[in-house]
Formats: C-alpha cells, sequence, structure tokens
C-alpha cells in the first residue's frame, strides 16, 4: 500500500491528457530512478499497463500508478500540475526528500530503514 494523493488541478490535467488520448484506462506511471547530481530522479508516462507488483493510487477518476522500488520513497508524496513561464508539468511534493540539486530535476531522498 501506498499513501499518495493528487491536487484537484492535478487530477483535472490527467482527466484532459485522457480524453486527447482517447484512452480511459490510462494512469500516470510515476517512477525514480538513479542518476542526475542529487543521487535520484522522477520519471512520469501515461500508462495502461499495470504489473503485478505494482501500486495503484485511484482518486476522482483517475489513477496513479507506482512500482515496487519506487513506492518506498514515495509515502506521503502529493501530485499537482503546475503551469509556470518555464513550462508546465506534473511535479511530486514529497516529504521524504533531504535535499534537491541546483538544476531543479534531481534529489536525495531518505532510504527506508528496512532496505
Amino acid at each position: 500500500m501506498i499513501n499518495l494523493s493528487l491536487t484537484e488541478r492535478a487530477v483535472q490535467k490527467l482527466k484532459e491528457m485522457m480524453r486527447e488520448e482517447g484512452n480511459e484506462g490510462l494512469g500516470l506511471r510515476i517512477f525514480i530512478s538513479g542518476g542526475g547530481c542529487g543521487g535520484y530522479k522522477y520519471g512520469m508516462a501515461l500508462d495502461d499497463k499495470v504489473y503485478e507488483d505494482d501500486y495503484v493510487v485511484q482518486q476522482d477518476g483517475v489513477r496513479v500508478i507506482v512500482d515496487q522500488f519506487s513506492a518506498k520513497f514515495m509515502q506521503g508524496s502529493q501530485i499537482d500540475y503546475l503551469e509556470t513561464l518555464m513550462g508546465a508539468g506534473f511535479v511530486v511534493k514529497n516529504p521524504n526528500v533531504t535535499s534537491t540539486c541546483g538544476c531543479g530535476h534531481s534529489f536525495s531522498v531518505n532510504v527506508p530503514a528496512n532496505e
């Protein structure tokens, strides 16, 4: 089980993207991978496949899909959608992040003690 939520803006944007793609089965897959100057970075993609070890969070008719590795770092996170002068996209507000890199794309995170 993963504790994850979406803002209303994120829910509305996901619904809009599902309509544009013509696929109501799409979800937002979020994953963490190694890389960047901070050690980790987020990846995101629209996906309609759910694997056996994935966690799925459903909220207001949309879903977020998180793989088992990434889930342990994302407990308590909130997904938002922002539009700024620099661009637009989904962002993760993750309470487990201990520091971010100057590039703004990578971060350090507390690794759970049991890992």
